[in-house]
């Protein structure tokens, strides 16, 4: 993460879900009142995911709540927002999903440079075994690095 990065939403249960081959940074187009309601910090991508439709990337179901100081003009929350990606990102995404097993899910959403951009994988789904798995080798790299800073210490 850069200085020039304000991280809006995480989604922390990606990662604990799927096994993520690639990310891919992308834009989105937005309406006004969202922008402002993103820079207020305020929104929540977890249930989000993307899809690829006549060569188009969409973002569904990422809640944006409406801006506080907003009018009649306010946005709806749950709207679906296009996405802007390269050809080949697209190519690439398109061939991904069709294999079985591989869906496209939102990482991060935040600013850079100003402009809002989300970060997606490729992910995989995890079997449960999987996620087990996962959670021990963390608790055990845990455990090793308290270990070795106790060790430091004395």
């Amino acid at each position: 993460m850069t200085d020039e990065q304000k991280i809006v939403a995480t989604n922390r249960s990606a990662r604990h879900d799927y096994f993520i081959d690639k990310t891919y940074e992308a834009g989105i187009v937005l309406q006004g009142t969202e922008v402002k309601a993103l820079r207020q910090g305020r929104a929540a991508i977890g249930e989000g995911y993307i899809y690829v439709d006549n060569n188009e990337a969409w973002l569904e179901n990422i809640h944006i709540p409406e801006y506080t100081q907003g009018t009649w003009t306010n946005h709806a929350p749950r709207r679906r927002r296009k996405l802007l990606l390269h050809h080949t990102e697209l190519d690439e995404l398109m061939i991904k999903t069709r294999e079985k097993g591989f869906t496209i899910v939102p990482l991060r959403l935040y600013f850079v440079k100003g402009r809002a951009k989300v970060e997606i994988g490729i992910g995989r789904g995890k079997k449960l075994y999987d996620k087990r798995q996962t959670l021990r080798q963390k608790q055990d790299d845990r455990e090793a690095q308290r270990a070795m800073s106790l060790r430091r210490n004395t």
